[in-house]
């Protein structure tokens, strides 16, 4: 009887199990064992670092280190697959770099077309660097890449691979959007009432994504490099405080807290770059 029970819970048998199972039971026993791996290192740090920026960018560095092993792992034991970021679209390969170079001048030249026309119309106010803009775009282009790396390799990697696998695409596509808008809104009540208008710009975004995808072949590179130069671009803005809105509109149509994508410009933006994606 010990044996039988031993024999049951073999690695090969739980993998097995766990491969049968629909995509949101997959999906959470993934998100389990990353927990699993993931808290007994994050609370200590979350106890321990004072500094907030320190302690986020410790726990996310550490989170997606671990995510990129446990994906690694999970291909190799669930699907028999060695290579599994490979077919996840994370190719070493001078197509996905060009791909990347693409995608990151598209972001960013988005970012200045959107708030270049808010300019023009005089519903923002153009105003000098709080700091060495310099350094400011160099920190930015760092966190934009780190950024634009691992979500795009979680959502449109990972997850989109998991939703493929039991859905049609179309479906897997609405679904993967809705839940990487979801996965930002993983914060305190205030900050989810706050923050919530932007909601339809990042379901749309989470379309663009995986529509830049297939456009390219199944190759991550265009999403990861338009997702970082979104950020990027954002990032040198907000954070150099190089505009102002002018009050001669609502925030609402600008955006809510200065974020554009909180507001009908950054949103109709936003749809107009799906837009062109879809039809590519």
């Amino acid at each position: 009887m010990i044996e039988n029970n031993i024999k049951m819970f073999r690695p090969s048998k739980i993998a097995l199990w766990i491969s049968q199972r629909p995509a949101p039971q997959r999906v959470g026993c993934f998100i389990l064992c990353l927990l699993v791996l993931w808290l007994p290192f994050a609370i200590p740090i979350y106890l321990l670092v004072e500094d907030g920026n320190l302690e986020s960018i410790f726990t996310m560095v550490l989170l997606y280190g671990e995510f990129i092993f446990l994906v690694r792992l999970w291909g190799k034991k669930i699907y028999q697959r060695d290579k599994i970021l490979t077919d996840y679209g994370l190719e070493l390969s001078s197509l996905n770099g060009v791909d990347f170079c693409q995608g990151l001048s598209l972001g960013v030249l988005s970012i200045i077309l959107l708030f270049g026309v808010q300019g023009l119309l005089g519903w923002i106010l153009w105003q000098p660097p709080k700091a060495f803009i310099v350094q400011i775009v160099l920190e930015g282009l760092l966190v934009a890449g780190g950024i634009g790396f691992a979500e795009e390799l979680l959502f449109r990697g990972w997850l989109l691979d998991e939703l493929n696998r039991d859905y049609d695409p179309r479906l897997s596509t609405a679904i993967n959007a809705i839940l990487f808008a979801v996965a930002h809104f993983i914060r305190p009540i205030s900050a989810i009432v706050s923050t919530l208008p932007q909601f339809p710009a990042l379901v749309l975004l989470g379309l663009t994504q995986v529509w830049g995808k297939h456009k390219k072949r199944g190759r991550l590179g265009l999403p990861m490099g338009l997702h970082g130069g979104l950020v990027w671009g954002y990032y040198i803005i907000n954070v150099g405080g190089l505009v102002q809105p002018s009050g001669v509109v609502p925030d609402w149509v600008t955006g809510v807290n200065n974020n554009p994508f909180q507001g009908i410009v950054g949103m109709l933006g936003m749809a107009l770059l799906a837009y062109q994606m879809r039809l590519r």
